[in-house]
């Protein structure tokens, strides 16, 4: 029997990356899975997001696993696009164990010097990555409640939440509130048994991080960058010798939060980071 065998989960960013592995890898352990992703590009975001097309390959990973999958695009900005998802999830597996609170975005790497581009692009990346997850907690609690036998909550923070480490535009702060939303829940949901946690990576080999743009923020000295280059400059994060974790190492501790191995962990925020937090 898998880790969260007859369970649902509920996974935002789920149409690539991180949210794709944490889909993928809670179905290999039994789990039905509500998957939402924007699926478009946010102005300002200076890599290539996630298309429809991404969505579709999540899919057919989860059903090649035997197991369930409603898949929405859906934007973690719209409340009634989340809750609508939410709601054909329920109608169709019938129940909420699990959310994996997991979409965000980087705004721009270049410098802003306009205060009024700045505060808006600010409070666009607060917005996904801050409110967005308050907005999927919301819409997804009560079903959590009323599903019973506990649950459990994994929202995605970063090594951003445990240490300024210079990202700019918003994205430090909000990774650092979402410390303060999960232990909030975790206080509001423990009478029900249901457990909420943030979890912290370094660098993930996912599109947000591997794509010609971020190689350029790191090595704005280098005029054609390869892969080693830019490994030896993410590398400098880590205390490890490594310059990034695989989604997948990301996707088992999201797992060993959900199950029940983790039944008594709550308020806790879980760095997999390479020792980042302590260099």
């Amino acid at each position: 029997m898998g880790r969260v065998e007859g369970k649902v989960a509920f996974v935002t960013g789920a149409a690539r990356g991180q949210g794709r592995s944490h889909a993928v890898r809670l179905a290999e352990e039994g789990a039905d899975i509500i998957a939402v992703d924007l699926c478009a590009q946010i102005d300002g975001v200076p890599y290539p997001m996630s298309v429809p097309e991404d969505l579709d390959e999540t899919v057919r990973q989860v059903e090649a696993l035997d197991r369930r999958i409603v898949a929405r695009v859906a934007d973690v900005r719209d409340v009634a696009g989340l809750a609508g998802a939410v709601a054909d999830g329920l109608a169709e597996l019938g129940r909420l164990d699990i959310v994996c609170a997991n979409a965000g975005i980087l705004g721009p790497y270049r410098e802003i010097r306009d205060v009024g581009e700045r505060v808006a692009l600010f409070e666009q990346v607060v917005d996904v990555n801050l409110t967005g997850v308050f907005r999927t907690v919301e819409v997804a609690k009560q079903a959590l409640i009323d599903s019973g036998g506990g649950g459990s909550v994994v929202i995605t923070s970063s090594l951003a939440g445990l240490r300024a480490i210079g990202v700019r535009g918003g994205y430090t702060e909000a990774k650092h509130g979402l410390v303060g939303l999960a232990r909030t829940y975790a206080r509001e949901l423990a009478p029900h048994m249901i457990r909420v946690n943030s979890i912290h990576p370094t660098n993930v080999a996912t599109p947000m991080i591997l794509n010609d743009e971020t190689a350029r923020a790191f090595l704005s000295g280098i005029e054609a960058p390869g892969e080693k280059d830019v490994e030896r400059a993410l590398s400098f994060l880590n205390l490890l010798p490594i310059p990034y974790v695989e989604a997948r190492d990301i996707s088992n501790a999201v797992l060993w939060l959900a199950s029940d191995e983790a039944r008594y962990v709550t308020g806790v925020a879980l760095p997999v980071d390479a020792g980042a937090a302590i260099k």
